[in-house]
């Protein structure tokens, strides 16, 4: 698949070469439904909270006396039925509750069709070189303007491009992500995306989007390393002194 490079002036600077069949060949609506609902509900702060009856201020008496009123029969001034009193169903349910999980091949399976899914629909806008000497807002708007982006935009940057990032954060309707952590979250929660070719290429060939679980693992060299370091410090271990045995009383 040909995608086509431009430049920070929307003029064209040739194009870039990625394989389909490396992001999936063909568009798994099912994987990416499942990917996209699970990042939805972990994004939840679960900070949602009503009081239920044993949480509502005021006394547990009886209001008045079960027969010869007319009225109703009474409870407590805190049931669910009296007007101040608390919640029948209360939201009581932390975070945790709404944590979905997936496992790590479908979630990097899912980013690559993500990726697919908008090359094929032409809303990826690979810049050649995504650099700005100054951060400028109104040439984050001017270039988006060359692009032809007029929809909700992504723009992916490395933290250490910090005038892009700076620039861009202040434009309306555009989100700014890292690049090294794009997820199908952010790329199919807007319109467009704009990434430079050197992200591009270094994702495509970094660990989080890999289908397999190899590159997440710590090289077996580091762990090594790491444990022959552990055993040459010397250990320090705490001394008990021994309490010396009180003489029993004599027969």
């Amino acid at each position: 698949m040909e995608i086509p490079v431009f430049k920070m002036d929307g003029k064209s600077a040739g194009t870039m070469t990625v394989d389909e069949q490396s992001l999936g060949g063909e568009v798994n609506p099912a994987l990416l439904k499942q990917a996209f609902v699970m990042y939805h509900a972990n994004t939840r702060q679960g900070s949602a909270r009503s009081k239920n009856r044993s949480r509502v201020e005021g006394s547990t008496r009886k209001l008045y006396k079960q027969k010869g009123t007319g009225n109703a029969r009474p409870g407590p001034a805190r049931t669910p039925l009296r007007k101040g009193g608390g919640h029948t169903f209360a939201k009581l349910r932390p975070r945790e509750d709404y944590h979905q999980d997936m496992p790590r091949k479908m979630r990097r399976k899912a980013n690559r069709n993500a990726l697919l899914a908008k090359l094929i629909d032409n809303e990826v806008k690979v810049i050649d070189t995504f650099e700005m000497k100054v951060p400028k807002t109104k040439g984050v708007i001017e270039m988006l303007d060359k692009l032809k982006v007029n929809r909700s935009c992504l723009v992916a940057v490395l933290p250490e491009n910090e005038n892009i990032r700076l620039a861009a954060r202040n434009v309306e309707d555009v989100t700014v992500c890292n690049a090294e952590q794009l997820t199908c979250w952010e790329m199919l929660n807007h319109r467009f995306m704009v990434i430079a070719k050197a992200d591009l290429e270094a994702w495509l060939a970094g660990p989080s989007s890999k289908t397999d679980r190899s590159g997440s693992r710590v090289p077996k060299a580091q762990v090594d390393e790491a444990l022959a370091k552990k055993a040459a410090k010397p250990s320090k271990k705490k001394t008990s002194k021994k309490k010396s045995a009180k003489p029993s009383g004599g027969e």
